[in-house]
């Protein structure tokens, strides 16, 4: 087996992948909207999509309710108010005086705040291997936004506003990852219920117009798909890889928007193949990236889903359970120290 074969059969490397197919294709199919929905309110609409549709979600497959540990909450309160209102009030003030193209290549500094913030504030690892990757990801990102980009601004300030957006939604993600063992679809229902009513009331503040109900619905409806279940899969990446990792491999979500929108007519452009050429090596030194040292667990007890031959739920039932079938309920893990390779996922969140 190949390191990159290896790296896919990781279940967060291709939630967080597929989470990056789904948003990418968000773009070229919003953008049909557009002539309709004003961008902002656009934008208001498909986090309302996302809420409302996972809470719908949750109501029909009967989700059990979520009883979120009180040490975790301060962690939710923060990716919320960073991400479902700071950051969206950031990027409004940022685009009243800049372009909305030329805002693209500023965005990609999320990606790149989102890892910066994982190693040096919560000390997530990070070898030479996975720096380049991920360097060369955004800079495949950068290389998409390009021919569409105009930074032009009258003052410095809207850039910082929309970097100041970017840092918040990098401070979400890494917030998000303290509670990721939390079911995702309450997770994505509770964010999207906060994103999409600030965002929806900043453009109608702002003079935006209510479209048809045909556009409405298909906003919603997109919202659901592109960014609520699109949210699901990051945060089953996020609890699976770590942030940084997670965060690189969503930042490859340009590409698959431009692969879309050539499918719905646009020309394949130099950009587009360096681009896929770049993200391609980036995504593979992550893939084949090895990691494995001693480490330490310490004892705990929490509720996730789980499987009985991960190495790390070996814990006796009432009732006999199978390997390899998930299933969850509260369970404890004892304190124990051995050497095997790993990502910094959810029961890896050791030192270096």
């Amino acid at each position: 087996m190949t390191d990159s074969s290896r790296g896919l059969r990781n279940a967060g490397v291709r939630a967080a992948l597929l989470a990056a197919v789904l948003f990418g294709a968000s773009a070229p199919l919003a953008k049909l909207l557009l002539g309709e929905v004003s961008p902002w309110l656009l934008a208001g609409l498909l986090y309302v999509g996302a809420g409302l549709g996972m809470w719908v979600w949750r109501l029909v497959r009967r989700a059990p309710r979520v009883r979120l540990a009180r040490h975790e909450v301060p962690w939710l309160l923060g990716a919320v108010a960073a991400g479902g209102i700071a950051g969206p009030v950031l990027l409004m003030f940022g685009l009243s005086s800049m372009p909305a193209s030329g805002a693209s290549l500023l965005l990609n500094a999320e990606g790149v705040l989102t890892a910066v913030i994982a190693w040096v504030v919560f000390r997530e690892p990070a070898g030479r291997r996975v720096v380049l990757g991920m360097a060369a990801i955004v800079a495949g990102a950068v290389v998409i936004a390009v021919p569409t980009a105009q930074a032009e601004v009258t003052s410095v300030w809207p850039a910082l506003a929309v970097v100041g957006a970017c840092a918040c939604w990098a401070l979400d993600n890494n917030l998000t990852r303290k509670v990721s063992l939390t079911d995702a679809t309450w997770l994505v229902a509770v964010k999207g219920s906060v994103a999409g009513p600030t965002n929806l009331v900043l453009a109608l503040v702002l003079g935006a117009q209510l479209p048809s109900l045909r556009a409405t619905g298909a906003a919603l409806v997109l919202g659901f798909v592109a960014y609520g279940l699109s949210l699901v899969l990051f945060i089953v990446g996020l609890r699976h890889v770590g942030t940084a990792r997670a965060g690189a491999y969503f930042s490859v979500a340009p590409f698959f928007g431009a692969v879309l929108a050539v499918a719905l007519g646009d020309a394949v452009t130099w950009q587009l193949l360096v681009a896929g050429a770049l993200m391609a090596v980036g995504t593979w030194l992550h893939l084949s990236e090895e990691h494995g040292h001693e480490h330490a667990h310490e004892a705990v007890t929490h509720d996730h889903w789980h499987t009985h031959d991960d190495g790390h739920h070996d814990h006796e039932h009432g009732e006999l359970v199978a390997p390899g079938v998930r299933h969850r309920h509260v369970h404890s893990h004892k304190a124990v120290t051995h050497t095997h390779e790993h990502y910094p996922d959810a029961h890896h969140r050791h030192d270096h």
